[in-house]
Order: structure tokens, then sequence, then C-alpha cells
């Protein structure tokens, strides 16, 4: 981490989701994992979840991750669809949080994903009930025996149950470490036909 990392106005572009790519790519080289979100959903009433999962697309229409729907996220984003997420990136002292609506992708985003996952995950996920209470591990393995023979020989297509997720921001800020907790949040808002970009109090 470097000490005298800064984050001033002009750093920023005028678009977050290409900001976004430049700190990615900067962590890449320094993360082991860069594509690790914390990804909060919250059911009908209220009550918040938070996991991690991968955040595998983005563009100028949002993040994406990708999950069974009827997981827990995926059944509380049914009842109460948006979602806020965060990714940090310790070694650079940065970290991206997201926040606002939700929705699935559709279907041939999802299938053209789901086709570069490699044969074990496409098992792993038509076997695995997710957010369901297991018997033992024995009863996933089962599963997961049950799809292999199902799908021997054969290319595994993406189950109807299974596929992505945007969410479109609101607001996406981008959040600098700085000594003594002085840290640099710049802060863009989404506004009819474009982002108004705003500093916070760290």
């Amino acid at each position: 981490m470097d000490p005298d990392a800064r984050l001033d106005e002009g750093d920023l572009g005028p678009d977050p989701f290409a900001q976004f790519t430049v700190w990615f790519d900067e962590a890449r080289a320094l993360v082991r994992q860069p594509d690790a979100i914390a990804l909060a959903t919250a059911d009908a009433r209220g009550v918040p979840s938070v996991r991690m999962v991968l955040l595998k697309l983005w563009d100028e229409r949002g993040f994406v991750f990708f999950t069974n729907f009827d997981s827990r996220k995926g059944t509380e984003l049914a009842a109460n669809p948006r979602a806020a997420l965060v990714v940090h990136w310790d070694p650079l002292g940065r970290q991206v949080r997201a926040e606002g609506p939700v929705a699935p992708v559709d279907d041939a985003e999802s299938d053209t994903y789901f086709a570069t996952r490699p044969r074990p995950s496409q098992l792993a996920a038509h076997a695995s009930p997710q957010s369901a209470v297991l018997a033992g591990r024995s009863e996933l393995e089962a599963a997961v025996a049950r799809v292999e023979a199902e799908f021997a020989g054969r290319d595994v297509p993406r189950p109807s149950f299974w596929g992505g997720y945007r969410l479109a921001p609101d607001v996406v800020e981008f959040w600098q470490h700085r000594e003594n907790r002085l840290h640099d949040r710049l802060a863009y808002r989404r506004r009819p036909g474009g982002w108004d970009l705003v500093r916070l109090a760290p």
C-alpha cells in the first residue's frame, strides 16, 4: 500500500465503469482474486444478508454476477430486487462500492457465460440445491454422481434455475486509503443522461 496514494477529482474520468476497469486492471497484478466481491441483499422484511461472490462482467449497464435463482440471494432478489456490493483491494488500499436495482440478465448472456465454465463447475450447478439443508456431504456427492452420469459424453447445458443478475448502480463510490483515517471518497451519482461526481467525508 502506497502511503502517499491519493484520489483527486481530476484523477477520475466521467464514466464509473471505465474507471472501475482501470482500477481492476491495476488490482489484477497484485490481488489473488480481484473479482471477489461482497454482495448484500435483503428479504421482503428488509432483513439483510451478505456473502462473497465473483464479479464476472461489467459494462455501461452495470455489474454482473451468476448464481442459482433458488439460492438465498436469488429468493431475496426476487422479493426485494435491490443490492449493494463492495470490492476491497488491500494491497492498493482501495475499495469500490455500488448500490442499485438488480434484474436477471437475458438467457443468451447466461448461456454464453455458462459455456465458459469448467465442466466440474457446470455439473455442480446442476447438482447443488444451493442454500437448501442437506442430510450430509454424501447427499451432495451422490447428486454430483447422478449428473455426471446424466451428461456423460455430451455438453452440459445451463440449468433453467441458474443464471446471471445485473446490478445497475445508482451510485458507485471509489475509496482510496489515506493516513489518519482521512480517506478519499469520490462517488458517482446517477442523473438523467450521466453522472455527478461528489466527494464524501471519510
